[in-house]
């Protein structure tokens, strides 16, 4: 298992480059816009450590962050998605998001904080019982 980013929802992306890049002195990585999802990623680090990163999320159509909403997850790449959702559901966890796509499933620790899984690679092929796992709660 390898740490990759936290994620930060943010309400006005100028303010929080300003913040995270001018002022704290992150460096901005990459950027991601979709038209389509209305929102843009922006993945941060600090100068010489691009392995643990913050993506910035801005969701072009305003909401408020109430809650610890503007928190989103962390993330971690894993060598077998489905063994380790197995091996997470066999001991009681509830799998959020089931890794029905082979590539990416979220889990929720007892505090209700999002941890999405990616796997390593290319995503795996589609397999049961994944594929056919409905999404339980939030995630």
């Amino acid at each position: 298992m390898k740490y990759l980013h936290t994620m930060v929802r943010v309400s006005n992306l100028e303010e929080s480059i300003s913040f995270y890049c001018d002022k704290l002195g992150l460096k901005e990585l990459r950027r991601t816009e979709s038209e389509q999802g209305r929102f843009t990623l922006i993945f941060l680090a600090a100068p010489g450590d691009e392995t643990a990163q913050v993506e910035l999320t801005y969701n072009w159509d305003p909401e408020p962050y109430t809650g610890g909403r503007n928190f989103g997850h962390l993330a971690y790449r894993v060598a077998d998605i489905y063994r380790l959702c197995q091996h997470l559901q066999d001991k009681g966890v509830i799998i959020n998001r089931p890794p029905r796509d082979g590539r990416m499933a979220f889990i929720r620790s007892p505090d209700g904080i999002s941890i999405e899984l990616l796997q390593e690679g290319a995503a795996l092929p589609p397999q049961e019982p994944w594929l056919s796992m409905p999404n339980t709660g939030t995630w």
